[in-house]
């Protein structure tokens, strides 16, 4: 029996955008569009009709835009959204990260097609719609929130940070990785963190080109900590959170300085996670906290383990709450995270991790 295509549906107001889309897809013989629609409105009539596995979708329509929509699907048809979308200059980048917000899996640039057609970026596309598809076919579980302090399973995750407290060195720098379901997962961590938290984080996330600023703009405009694009040569400051300069890796010199490199891609991924925690590993050693989060493929696993070998505390992120279970799973596989716990735990582990010994200072959101 032929293995059921990827039933997609594209929404978009530009006839030719569609067009575009359509004939993307129709080169791959396992995806399947089964309709159109040029606004949101529309599109929502059509849902539980066609049926679709996946959504694209751009944001600026008329009669609903990609906002309401993406809130109204996932309300009332939940499944998983790809945001389709050329908005990446400055007054429209916080739009789309207002999808993802709602409820969308992640983010591509519109392909185009022509003279200059780009075949690697359509290629990207179909790898994107197949993984953002596969969210839907392995359950997709939306985020727990932070359980209560009374919590036994929680005091338990806490009491046993504690403890190691006491045989490790204070941390000096948080070091975080993502890839598909990341921004979400990342706001969501980052947001519960109080706005005097005593050290830096570095966070890599996997994204496609061109969207990095929005997504810092959107965090930094939600978290109480600074997010930024690390500056050369600058020296990590707490409560500050620094994602790489887009496509260079990020590491930490010898000098406790940052720097970025174009170095080789690493498992295909430059930035690279592994790069980053490998490096953190080098030069802070058990005084670094790792956490891997949400996303296909194994980017993150060869640094965590690196980040255990030298006493380093490392967090992955549960299976219930991946959007997808691959990097941390990763991590879990090679016994290279210390504490596997729920995307709404991990906010307040990292808050307990970095406090002084006092067992009753902890934050909770």
């Amino acid at each position: 029996m032929p293995e059921e295509k990827i039933r997609v549906l594209l929404v978009d107001d530009s006839a030719l955008a569609l067009a575009v889309l359509q004939r993307i897809l129709a080169t791959s013989p396992e995806i399947e569009v089964v309709g159109t629609a040029f606004n949101g409105r529309d599109a929502l009539a059509l849902v539980p009709l066609l049926q679709p596995a996946i959504i694209c979708t751009d944001y600026h329509m008329p009669l609903m835009n990609g906002l309401e929509f993406t809130r109204q699907v996932m309300a009332r048809f939940p499944r998983p959204i790809l945001v389709v979308s050329s908005a990446v200059g400055d007054s429209d980048k916080d739009h789309v990260f207002a999808l993802i917000e709602a409820g969308a899996v992640d983010v591509f640039p519109k392909p185009r097609l022509g003279a200059d057609e780009n075949e690697f970026a359509a290629a990207q596309f179909i790898k994107k719609v197949k993984i953002v598809a596969g969210v839907w076919v392995w359950g997709r579980k939306p985020p727990t929130t932070s359980r209560t302090i009374n919590n036994s399973a929680l005091r338990a995750d806490l009491g046993a940070i504690r403890s190691r407290k006491c045989l490790h060195r204070p941390p000096q720098i948080v070091v975080m990785g993502a890839s598909t379901g990341g921004p979400q997962a990342l706001l969501t961590i980052l947001s519960h963190l109080p706005d005097r938290f005593s050290v830096p984080i570095l966070c890599v996330q996997h994204i496609s080109p061109g969207f990095l600023p929005g997504l810092v703009s959107w965090l930094n405009a939600n978290c109480r900590a600074r997010v930024q694009i690390a500056t050369e040569g600058e020296i990590p400051r707490p409560c500050n959170v620094y994602f790489p300069v887009e496509g260079r890796h990020l590491q930490i010199d010898c000098n406790g300085r940052l720097k970025t490199s174009k170095d080789s891609p690493v498992d295909g991924h430059r930035p690279s996670i592994s790069v980053t925690f490998r490096s953190a590993a080098e030069h802070y050693g058990d005084g670094t906290i790792g956490v891997l989060l949400t996303g296909m493929g194994r980017d993150g696993g060869d640094g965590m383990h690196a980040l255990s070998q030298v006493g380093a505390l490392t967090i992955a992120q549960d299976e219930a709450t991946c959007v997808i279970y691959g990097m941390p799973k990763d991590a879990v596989d090679r016994g290279a995270a210390w504490a596997v716990l729920p995307l709404g735990d991990i906010a307040q582990a990292l808050v307990e991790a970095v406090s002084p010994q006092s067992p009753n200072q902890v934050y909770v959101a």
